[in-house]
């Protein structure tokens, strides 16, 4: 957070405060009025009011759209302070309506600010059926704006809209998805869209040793992998890594539950017993729209 203190005069402190793009401009409440009169700040910044006066003030906007005080109405005993944030861009003129003549009378011109929204996913590659968290932020930092999650699935050429969430205070939004292949995700306020995020998925394998020397390899993903070949391993401690055993072609199973499609295989493997062994499907068998996988490990 970085402060910038502005010495206006013995009686009025100006105090800038820059936190996730926002800042706070302080005007002070005297006996004369307001100090300064007329300050300038951008869409989501706040004005806090802070009364130096032995009296108490108040303060009401002449329009109050894109405006939000604390407290509401805005009335500041001696030595307290409220605040007003200012979401849309415009002039705002304010006074205190229990004085007359033009003494307690000010302004606020919010600039507009150039939209922008962000956008993250965790974690950015995971298994087939697990899910992914999307967040981000609205520039503006204003709650209950709509922002429309967009998704571009591997072999599609166009995003379809996913959800519309709203953001909450700050500026703030989050939602959860499943993808079922590889998927570019991006975010999108009217004509501001954020980044892409791009999710990988691997396909899900399970493998399971079902008698002596005999396995079963079922993989699962939102499409058929059968006449793929997946690469049956174990593990050398002495070379303290994994090696081929065998490959195994995989087949159609009708087990799926759509969208699931499951491939699946048996196979016989003469290595020993008491050994850890796993199943891999590459990246040369997996295309483009999938990620490697790799299976749970087991004993031989």
């Amino acid at each position: 957070m970085r402060k910038l203190v502005l010495l206006l005069s013995a009686s009025a402190l100006v105090i800038l405060v820059g936190a996730a793009g926002a800042k706070t401009v302080t005007v002070t409440i005297t006996k004369a009025g307001y100090v300064p009169k007329a300050v300038t700040v951008d869409q989501g910044d706040t004005v806090q009011f802070t009364n130096g006066d032995t009296l108490a003030h108040q303060v009401a906007f002449k329009s109050t759209t894109g405006v939000a005080c604390t407290p509401n109405p805005l009335v500041v005993q001696p030595g307290a302070s409220g605040t007003c944030t200012f979401t849309s861009s415009g002039s705002y003129t304010y006074s205190d309506p229990n004085t007359k003549g033009n003494t307690f009378r000010g302004s606020v011109t919010v600039r507009a600010v150039a939209e922008s929204i962000t956008l993250a996913a965790q974690p950015l590659i995971l298994t087939y059926g697990a899910s992914a968290a999307l967040s981000g932020k609205h520039s503006t930092g204003a709650a209950g704006v709509g922002v429309d999650v967009l998704a571009t699935q591997c072999g599609t050429n166009a995003a379809a809209k996913l959800t519309t969430v709203q953001t909450t205070a700050g500026g703030v939004f989050a939602t959860s998805t499943v993808p079922r292949m590889n998927t570019a995700y991006s975010a999108k306020v009217k004509n501001v869209t954020s980044n892409t995020v791009s999710v990988k998925v691997r396909p899900r394998l399970a493998l399971r040793r079902v008698a002596a020397h005999r396995y079963a390899i079922r993989l699962t993903a939102a499409q058929s992998f059968a006449g793929k070949y997946a690469s049956f391993q174990r593990y050398n401690g002495t070379l303290k890594r994994w090696v081929s055993v065998r490959s195994v072609l995989l087949k159609a199973s009708s087990t799926g539950v759509a969208p699931t499609v499951a491939s699946t295989a048996t196979f016989r493997s003469p290595i020993r017993a008491g050994l850890r062994v796993r199943m891999t499907l590459p990246t040369a068998q997996t295309g483009g729209c999938y990620a490697a996988g790799t299976s749970n490990t087991i004993s031989s």
